[in-house]
């Protein structure tokens, strides 16, 4: 017997080559990429992520088993808050007097920065409130601040699509 491509056997006896011949084809099948993050991805509810990804920057990826996006949505969200703070950049607060715009604005920046999760409330709590000052560095401070709480609704939409199985 000869052997063929593939591992088969060609021809029906030594030195015979006429009649059919057989080829054994081994096909291997390898998992998609989603089908492994799937099969190694805990099942959680979607809503516990996200309520855990707002409160705590990265939590949700975490709980996810994705520990490097985990730690990179906390490390980049919690640098901004904190620069902010640094350059003491005030809080927005929704209210106040002014035309629609100026309300908007105020609405807008309040919920980025309520969206920061954890680090806004620790602020809060701990008496964070530098007073709304002319200048660049309160200005760019209020802007990372906000930024912070953008960052981390980045995040939690990233561990929800996860989480729904909707992206890896």
């Amino acid at each position: 017997m000869q052997a063929g491509l593939g591992g088969g056997v060609r021809g029906q006896a030594e030195g015979n080559l006429k009649g059919p011949c057989v080829y054994a084809v081994k096909i291997i099948v390898m998992p998609s990429s989603s089908a492994v993050a799937d099969s190694t991805a805990p099942t959680r509810s979607p809503l516990l992520l996200t309520g855990l990804a707002w409160l705590i920057p990265g939590s949700g990826h975490l709980l996810l088993g994705r520990r490097g996006r985990g730690a990179i949505v906390f490390a980049t969200v919690l640098a901004a808050f904190l620069i902010g703070a640094l350059m003491r950049g005030p809080m927005f607060h929704p209210g106040g007097n002014g035309d629609l715009l100026s309300r908007l604005i105020q609405i807008g920046g309040f919920v980025g920065d309520l969206a920061a999760g954890l680090p806004y409330f620790l602020s809060v709590w701990l008496g964070y409130a530098p007073p709304d000052s002319a200048g660049h560095a309160a200005d760019y401070g209020s802007k990372f601040l906000v930024a912070a709480g953008l960052l981390n609704i980045l995040g939690i939409v990233d561990a929800y699509e996860i989480a729904t199985h909707q992206k890896d």
